[in-house]
């Protein structure tokens, strides 16, 4: 277990801490004189969550490091850590339940087609639309979770959420076209070989069975 795969596991494990300190409302700590609320404990473990995201990509090229199991997680936990934070900002209603479903949706779809490429021996990475779309769903829920105590952010927040939800659509699109072709030619051409074998299969059966009757009228 290298270092960049051990951050991505962390990022896994810190997601039932997101929604433990999410949905606990009104919950504050006193530290000194500053309090802090349930909601910035939130942001803080996402953040950091977030962080390790980032971090593990960037000591996988950097060492050398990128093997398959992490390249199959890292996708993983990020959506792991992004339906968390959503399922858990619908139920406080900081967000609409619809734009949660576009969003986890997505990520099921494409998960969903990885397997599918998988299976066939083809990995899928994350498109650079992909990461970017990450990055907009960092901040627009980092505003969302600020939002919950300060209101003057909610349009920010919500103004962000439309540009998550275009980039989550637009980015499946993208998986779609740029990976589904390559993976459905190569089950064509595999269904195409196995057809082929199973004709020559055939041939030769018949082919000895032909022989068989002509010796049996000799």
């Amino acid at each position: 277990m290298n270092v960049p795969n051990s951050l991505t596991l962390a990022r896994i494990f810190l997601v039932p801490l997101l929604v433990t300190a999410l949905v606990q409302e009104n919950v504050s700590v006193r530290v000194g004189g500053l309090v802090i609320t349930n909601e910035w404990v939130a942001l803080g473990i996402f953040l950091a969550a977030a962080g390790t995201d980032m971090l593990d990509g960037f000591l996988a090229r950097r060492w050398g490091q990128i093997t398959t199991i992490g390249t199959l997680l890292d996708p993983i936990a990020d959506k792991l850590l992004v339906s968390a934070a959503l399922v858990s900002l619908v139920q406080i209603h900081a967000t609409p339940a619809w734009m949660a479903v576009v969003i986890i949706g997505r990520e099921f779809a494409v998960s969903g087609l990885r397997g599918i490429a998988a299976a066939e021996g083809y990995t899928i990475r994350a498109s650079e639309l992909g990461k970017t779309k990450m990055i907009a769903q960092v901040v627009a829920i980092s505003l969302l979770l600020l939002s919950v105590r300060h209101p003057q952010l909610t349009a920010p927040a919500n103004w962000m959420m439309w540009g998550v939800v275009a980039f989550t659509l637009i980015s499946a699109v993208d998986y779609f076209l740029k990976f589904w072709r390559k993976v459905d030619v190569r089950i064509k051409k595999r269904r195409r070989r196995e057809l082929l074998r199973l004709e020559r299969r055939r041939t030769v059966v018949q082919s000895g069975s032909r022989v068989g009757d002509f010796r049996g009228t000799i």
